[in-house]
């Protein structure tokens, strides 16, 4: 079984992360895949993730 994924970020790319999750001037897909990094490196696996998102 391959090792999960798990980023680690810091301070200011969580905050930039999360300023892109809410930005309107950019896209969904972008605004989304944000999110999905700040997910992830607060602890939720791949998995649960793809199941939020759907994909």
């Amino acid at each position: 079984m391959p090792a999960s994924v798990h980023i680690v970020l810091t301070a200011e790319e969580d905050r930039t992360l999360s300023e892109l999750r809410v930005a309107t001037t950019v896209c969904q897909r972008i605004r989304d895949r944000a999110h999905m990094l700040r997910l992830n490196a607060h602890g939720w696996n791949v998995p649960a993730i793809a199941e939020i998102f759907e994909c």
